[in-house]
Parts: C-alpha cells; sequence; structure tokens
C-alpha cells in the first residue's frame, strides 16, 4: 500500500514541478485550463483523482509533454 501511496505522491509532486516550471499559479493555471483555482488545488492536493483528459490538458496548459508508461510489477 505504501508503494501505491508512493506513485500517487510523486504525480502530485510531478504536477506541482510542472506548474512552477512554467511559472504559473493555481489561478492562472486554472484560467488556461478553462476551469477554477480550486479544481487545480484539489489535483495538486490529491484530493481528486486525474482522468487522462486533464492530466492532458494540465500538460498542455504547462508547456509539457505527458507520459504514461507501464512498467513491469517487481
Amino acid at each position: 500500500e505504501y508503494d501505491a501511496l508512493e506513485d500517487e505522491f510523486a504525480l502530485l509532486a510531478t504536477l506541482v514541478q510542472a506548474r512552477l516550471r512554467a511559472g504559473l499559479t493555481q489561478e492562472e493555471l486554472a484560467e488556461r485550463m478553462g476551469t477554477s483555482q480550486s479544481v487545480i488545488a484539489r489535483l495538486e492536493s490529491g484530493r481528486t483523482r486525474p482522468s487522462t483528459r486533464t492530466l492532458e490538458r494540465y500538460a498542455k496548459a504547462t508547456g509539457s509533454k505527458l507520459r504514461i508508461t507501464l512498467e513491469a510489477a517487481e
């Protein structure tokens, strides 16, 4: 279970890093994505699980590239 949380925390950190790298506030990112600042806050805090579409929009709004991989279980 810890490993599952570790992956989730890594995703959250990656989202925040992408936003900061783009020099955007949550409000500015929300405007680019056509949503509200509270939605961005929920995404970045882990209170909601983003869909692939949401991640694509987030990546585009931050000038990032979304890459999803499947790796062999250890």
